[in-house]
């Protein structure tokens, strides 16, 4: 069996259009131009690419684009002073901060001082509770657009069995959240999971999302199923690689994301669509 490529950069492709439209729409109705406030502190390299992306895909689709570039000595104090101060400016609908944050910076914190509205991470406390409570509003980038894509392959995850390799707050444990809303049966896997091997083989639906390349042998692979590789791993000689052994699994899977290529770009679209949700709620 030779596995669909699931096309995550020419969806992405298509959704930033229709947000284009959509953007356009608004502008010539007398409404502003949806806004999102970009807050890079420090200087790490892969950061700074991820923030750069994110500012070039707002400007393609005729988004107000605040950035805000702070250096890694910036204080807790500093930077919730700042994100208070966008909480109450009327042109931003979506608030940003990048992360990894400098280690002196709790996140949890910078998280829950974003106001919930604005919050087009979808990363706050109530966000995520919306989507627990089956009442979603702002949801996660990452795992709404793994849904986008699983809609591309027209499967009706209705009792399908469903595997999450990896239990973070960015990707585990909403990706869990919305394969149970979307009625699958799901298991989270993690670092304490006794035999991973025998949980990957009976799913039919298999996220992955650890950041640890190969962690995922192809031949575990269920004949058939749809595999979501959200990891991405730098080689030492400079390769990007997912968490899953693509070219094995893909002979035996129906369906795979390539890396680069997948889930990446999904995660951009859906940080635009969040941003203009918030902008319409406003």
């Amino acid at each position: 069996m030779s596995a669909k490529i699931l096309d995550g950069k020419a969806l992405a492709h298509s959704i930033r259009q229709t947000i284009k439209k959509r953007v356009e729409e608004r502008k010539s109705t007398g409404q502003r131009a949806p806004g999102l406030a970009v807050i890079l502190v420090g200087d790490d390299p892969a950061s700074e690419i991820y923030v750069r992306n994110k500012r070039k895909a707002c400007d393609e689709v005729g988004f107000v684009s605040r950035s805000f570039d702070l250096p890694a000595s910036t204080s807790e104090a500093e930077l919730l002073a700042l994100i208070r101060d966008l909480n109450a400016d009327q042109a931003i609908d979506g608030i940003l901060v990048q992360s990894p944050l400098p280690a002196h910076i709790d996140e949890e914190t910078v998280i829950e001082t974003i106001q919930t509205d604005k919050d087009v991470d979808g990363f706050h406390p109530y966000n995520i509770g919306r989507l627990a409570v089956r009442k979603p509003v702002l949801r996660s980038c990452t795992p709404k657009g793994v849904m986008r894509l699983l809609e591309t392959t027209g499967i009706d995850l209705h009792g399908k069995e469903a595997v999450i390799v990896g239990a973070s707050n960015i990707v585990g444990r909403p990706m869990a959240l919305e394969l149970l809303l979307a009625g699958a049966t799901v298991t989270v896997t993690h670092r304490f999971t006794r035999d991973l091997e025998a949980h990957v083989r009976r799913a039919e639906v298999l996220v992955v999302a650890v950041g640890k390349p190969g962690i995922v042998r192809g031949e575990w692979i269920r004949p058939g199923a749809i595999v979501i590789d959200v990891g991405i791993n730098r080689l030492p000689e400079g390769r990007l690689v997912g968490d899953v052994d693509f070219d094995a699994a893909s002979q035996r899977a129906a369906a795979i994301t390539p890396v680069p290529g997948g889930v990446g770009p999904m995660t951009i679209a859906m940080l635009l669509e969040n941003t203009l949700e918030a902008a319409a709620r406003h």
